[in-house]
C-alpha cells in the first residue's frame, strides 16, 4: 500500500499521520507531500524520517491512495491527476463536496455507497460531520423535517495562524490577524466568507452537505460562530420531526450508534464540552430535551474534535472502509 498524504505539514495533515499511526493503517510506502516551500524538509512517522516531496513527484510514483488536506484549489487541480494514474483520492477540502458525481462520505452513515469507480471521494465539512452523525439515527426512525443549528466553532478550524492570533492576544502581543476582530474574550458570528442571502460559506456548507448526506427534503438553517476554544466545535441543534418521539428512545438510538458517546445527565452536570472532546474520535451528544414550544421537536448539544473526527479521522475511516471492502 503506497499512500500519499497531501498537505502533510498542515494542522490536519499532521493529525492524519497521527491517526494513521494510532490505527495501524497498513502502509508500505509513505509519500509525504506539501507545497514547494516545504519540499526537501523532513517529517517523522512511526519513528522514521521521511523527506517531503512535490505533487508532481507524488503523482509520478502512482500511489494507491492519496489523502488530501491542502485546500480547494490544490484539490481541484491535482485530485484528477492522481485519479488519472489509478489512485483513489479522499479530499478534505470543499472542492468536490457538492459535485453531483462525487460521493460525500461519513463512513458510519453512507460508506456503502462507495464503489471501485469512485476515484475522488469528498470528506464533509467538520461541522457537518458531527451534526449528521447525531441526526442520522434519529432521521431513520422519526423522519426529520427541519433542523436549526447554531455552531460555536474552535479557532483550530481556521488553522495554525488563528491559534497564533489567540495566543498573541492572550499575551498582549501584536501580530498577524486572520480574523477581522480580536478573538480573545470574543465571539465572532462570521465563519468563512459571506455569500448568498448574507449567509456565510460555512453556514451554506451545513445546509447543503447535510441535505446531500441525509435527505434533500430536510430544511436546514444555520448560524456559525467562531469562539476562542481549541478542543473542538460545539453545536446547539433544534430538530423538528414528522413523527412523535420519546426521549428515552432518542437516547437509546444515540447510545447504540457507532461513533457517538452520550453525555447527558443534568443531575451530575454531565454534558459535552470541547475540553473533553479534544484528541478523541467520538461525537459527544447531550443536553437532550424536548422543545416545549413546538410539537415533535427536540433540542440537543453536539461536540466533536474538528481536527480528528471532523477531518483526519473521518478521512482515515473512509480509507479503512475501502481497504476492508477491497475497493482499493
Amino acid at each position: 500500500m503506497k499512500i500519499a498524504v497531501v498537505g502533510v505539514t498542515g494542522m490536519v495533515g499532521q493529525v492524519m499521520l497521527q491517526v494513521l499511526e494510532e490505527r495501524n493503517f497498513p502502509i508500505e510506502t509513505l509519500l509525504p507531500v506539501a507545497s514547494e516551500k516545504s519540499v526537501g524538509k523532513t517529517i517523522s512517522f512511526k519513528g522514521k524520517q521521511y523527506t517531503i516531496i512535490s505533487l508532481e513527484e507524488a503523482v509520478g510514483q502512482e500511489p494507491n491512495l492519496a489523502l488530501f488536506s491542502a485546500g480547494g484549489e490544490t484539490a481541484l487541480t491535482w485530485a484528477p491527476k492522481f485519479a488519472a494514474v489509478g489512485c483513489t483520492v479522499i479530499d478534505n477540502s470543499s472542492a468536490w463536496r457538492m459535485d453531483a458525481s462525487k460521493k460525500l462520505i461519513v463512513p458510519e452513515i453512507n460508506a456503502a455507497l462507495l464503489t471501485k469507480e469512485d476515484k475522488i471521494i469528498a470528506n464533509p465539512n467538520c461541522s457537518t460531520i458531527q451534526l449528521v452523525m447525531a441526526l442520522a439515527p434519529l432521521h431513520k426512525v422519526f423522519n426529520i423535517k427541519r433542523v436549526v443549528v447554531s455552531t460555536y466553532q474552535s479557532i483550530t478550524g481556521t488553522g495554525v495562524k488563528a491559534v497564533q492570533q489567540l495566543e498573541n492576544e492572550e499575551q498582549g502581543i501584536k501580530g498577524d490577524m486572520v480574523y477581522p476582530y480580536p478573538i480573545h474574550r470574543n465571539a465572532i458570528p462570521h465563519c468563512d466568507v459571506f455569500q448568498d442571502e448574507d449567509y456565510t460559506k460555512e453556514e451554506w456548507k451545513l445546509v447543503r452537505e447535510t441535505q446531500k448526506i441525509l435527505d434533500n427534503t430536510i430544511a436546514v438553517t444555520a448560524t456559525a460562530v467562531r469562539i476562542p476554544t481549541v478542543g473542538g466545535h460545539s453545536e446547539s441543534v433544534n430538530v423538528a420531526f414528522e413523527k412523535p418521539f420519546e426521549l428515552a428512545k432518542v437516547r437509546q438510538l444515540l447510545y447504540q450508534t457507532e461513533g457517538i458517546v452520550l453525555k447527558d445527565n443534568p443531575d451530575t452536570n454531565t454534558y459535552p464540552m470541547p475540553i473533553y472532546a479534544q484528541g478523541k474520535d467520538a461525537v459527544f451528544v447531550g443536553r437532550i430535551r424536548r422543545d416545549l414550544s413546538q410539537e415533535n421537536t427536540l433540542n440537543m448539544w453536539i461536540v466533536a474534535d474538528n481536527i480528528r473526527k471532523g477531518a483526519a479521522t473521518n478521512t482515515v475511516q473512509i480509507a479503512e472502509y475501502l481497504l476492508k471492502t477491497k475497493l482499493l
